[in-house]
């Protein structure tokens, strides 16, 4: 093959490749939500979703693919065609604290091209109402009293319940037993049932029973009270120092996906996250969103990189792995 035809083949690649970004998208788009619906990552996808499809024209359906701490909806998108029609929606957990705890057949930043990076959600501290402490303190000391270690829910091993319990371990000096679900909606039923003791869970997710009085809450996870819950004391104020962790949230896809269809679907998601509804929305699920300079893929990545440097050791020394 010459220079020149290899030259012309190369340039109707390249010219296929952007007339198909260009006429992106022609079908509905998927989102795979790797946890359970009724969850916070299902809540703040849906919320997303039903917004990006006015910017893209087409519409954006979520498919909840669960279990292993949401490594197996990760897996999907993956394993999907790089052109756009398949999201993969994640956290903390999924996107960084998996690549610690199983083995996977992918690569969480090697195999996924980052699109947005998504408002995020301080953790909560929160009890059956069952249990007798009114205080992070007091609470602290009634689990320390245990006979047999108090049972935390999460949605998985390596899940950002899971790490936020083990974090709070670590700071307190408690130990639990974790019941894993698949996701922290089944969860948060049980500790309304009284059939668990606590959750280190999202914010989003149990606020709405925190106030309707069906559990207790304890202290948020931020450097500072939420707007939408100031009664709630941070963990430094209730006197446990150190015990900080926000579970940030995004969006990627394949890796190959092409630039311009990264872009396309970047445009959708920060029109969404940037019209006044659907904050207020979020905000009134105790999110915090993403200030409007880190609204791209590279602060997504540059997140997931450093997030793993940081948290992997963490998770290693506390020996959580699954086969």
């Amino acid at each position: 093959m010459t220079k020149a035809v290899l030259a012309a083949l190369i340039g109707i690649l390249a010219f296929t490749g952007a007339a198909r970004a260009q006429d992106f998208p022609t079908r509905p788009i998927t989102i795979i939500v790797p946890f359970a619906a009724g969850g916070p990552s299902d809540a703040m996808a849906r919320v997303l979703a039903e917004r990006m499809r006015v910017p893209l024209g087409q519409p954006v359906v979520i498919e909840n693919v669960t279990g292993a701490g949401g490594s197996i909806g990760v897996a999907r998108a993956v394993q999907s065609p790089p052109d756009g029609y398949t999201i993969s929606f994640g956290h903390l957990g999924t996107h960084v604290a998996n690549g610690a705890v199983y083995k996977l057949k992918y690569d969480l930043v090697a195999d996924l091209e980052p699109v947005v990076l998504l408002p995020s959600n301080p953790m909560i501290v929160v009890s059956k109402n069952a249990v007798p402490a009114t205080s992070l303190k007091e609470l602290i000391d009634w689990l320390k009293s245990r006979p047999s270690a108090p049972t935390a829910g999460t949605a998985g091993a390596g899940s950002g319940s899971h790490i936020a319990g083990v974090y709070l371990e670590s700071v307190s000096g408690i130990k639990l037993q974790y019941v894993p679900y698949r996701g922290t909606a089944p969860a948060l039923n049980d500790l309304i049932a009284g059939q668990i003791d606590l959750i280190v869970d999202q914010t989003s997710n149990s606020i709405g029973q925190v106030r309707a009085g069906t559990i207790r809450a304890y202290a948020v996870t931020d450097d500072k009270r939420l707007p939408s819950a100031p009664e709630i004391p941070t963990a430094e104020e209730a006197g446990l120092k150190g015990f900080n962790m926000t579970l940030w949230s995004g969006m990627w896809v394949p890796k190959g996906t092409p630039k311009e269809i990264v872009a396309r679907l970047n445009a959708a998601a920060v029109e969404a996250l940037n019209d006044p509804a659907v904050r207020k929305q979020l905000e009134s699920q105790g999110l915090e969103m993403t200030p409007k300079d880190q609204l791209t893929p590279e602060a997504l990545g540059n997140r997931q990189k450093a997030e793993i440097a940081k948290w992997w050791p963490m998770i290693k020394a506390a020996n959580i792995k699954v086969d």
